[in-house]
């Protein structure tokens, strides 16, 4: 797989209707609308990051909105996520409401860590997204402890641990599989292979760059999927996330799709050639579904017109909740630096007095 992948085709008219034949019609305009969502949720974010709402750092999801919502469709609202940075359409997708993900990122109290995270740390516990994590690799060896958690108590969760594809570099990476598969945990490792970790190609740091065959040094399934195909995403990760959950099976699936702006915000990405955006951008994974649901005739351009309305409306509607969000006290700074009270912790501010 290299970083000139070319972009699949969008279907003809008969295809469509045969590709679409197995799944309601509701669902997939459910699926459309979410990941539309997400895109336009992304670049409002940009857009209030360029007016100085949002600081720290800001990743987006531009370009993997169909492994996104493929992913959240083969949970159940009990399983756990775990992911790295890139998180704001995860959180969306995993059912925490848009204006407390927008509020996060302004830094306001009403945030998903009450305005303290910012933007790669996004936790919520009751929808079970147990972060964004802004460390590379972070996450692994906490979702596997969940898994262990879920296995020790008896249950029937599964763990699903995303994450991107410079992170199956690191050692907690084999470190984690490998004790997910000796322990028979409940966990699925996501590798979101946008096919170029930061500024370097998976080609030119990965000596193995067919990245879904490191389950085998673990004896455990690999499976890769183009991740600009919800359905696609869906039905892989679905067998996958069953097979852990029914057998204690863990598997690794990677999910191959096109990051459509730089790594970050400020990431202009001008280490990429002008072919490799263009294909970037002919994979477009909103605009492809759009165009086949259409030859499918599950929409039409009324439709998409009205469902992009109601998209905006919501989005909108997240960002004046955000907007009308209080900031944090300071005096709230320390609330949470240990899960319970310590005798003695200090709560100085920077401009109190030492005694």
């Amino acid at each position: 797989m290299t970083t000139t992948t070319a972009p699949r085709k969008t279907m003809s008219k008969a295809a469509a209707r045969k590709a679409f034949a197995g799944t309601d019609p509701d669902t997939l305009r459910g699926y459309f609308r979410d990941m539309l969502f997400v895109r336009r949720f992304e670049e409002r974010t940009a857009q209030g990051y360029t007016q100085a709402k949002i600081g720290g750092y800001c990743h987006l999801n531009l370009g993997e909105e169909a492994t996104v919502v493929g992913l959240a469709a083969a949970m159940r609202p009990t399983d756990y996520l775990f992911t790295n940075y890139r998180e704001h359409g995860y959180a969306i997708a995993k059912g925490i409401e848009p204006g407390r993900v927008m509020a996060e990122l302004y830094g306001r109290s009403t945030g998903t860590s009450k305005g303290w995270g910012g933007s790669m740390h996004m936790f919520d516990t009751a929808t079970r997204l147990l972060g964004g994590y802004g460390i590379v690799g972070g996450q692994l060896p906490l979702a596997v402890g969940a898994a262990l958690a879920i296995d020790y108590r008896g249950g029937d969760d599964v763990v699903v641990c995303q994450m991107g594809d410079g992170t199956t570099n690191i050692g907690a990476f084999h470190e984690s599989l490998n004790i997910a598969a000796l322990w028979h945990l409940p966990v699925v490792f996501v590798v979101i292979n946008n096919q170029t970790g930061m500024g370097t190609t998976v080609e030119q740091s990965s000596a193995e760059p067919d990245l879904y065959k490191r389950a085998s040094a673990y004896r455990m399934r690999g499976e890769r999927v183009d991740g600009t195909d919800v359905l696609a995403v869906r039905d892989i990760a679905s067998e996958l996330v069953e097979a852990a959950r029914r057998e204690g099976k863990p598997a690794l699936l990677e999910a191959v799709s096109h990051r459509l702006k730089g790594h970050s915000v400020v990431d202009p990405a001008k280490y990429r050639s002008a072919e490799a955006v263009s294909i970037a951008h002919e994979s477009d994974p909103v605009a492809r579904l759009e165009r086949e649901l259409i030859a499918a005739g599950v929409l039409d351009k009324d439709t998409v017109a009205v469902i992009e309305a109601e998209v905006r409306e919501g989005v909108d509607a997240a960002v004046a909740f955000a907007d009308a969000s209080p900031h944090p006290e300071p005096t709230s700074l320390f609330d949470y630096t240990y899960a319970t009270p310590v005798a003695g912790e200090s709560r100085r501010l920077p401009a109190d007095p030492l005694f």
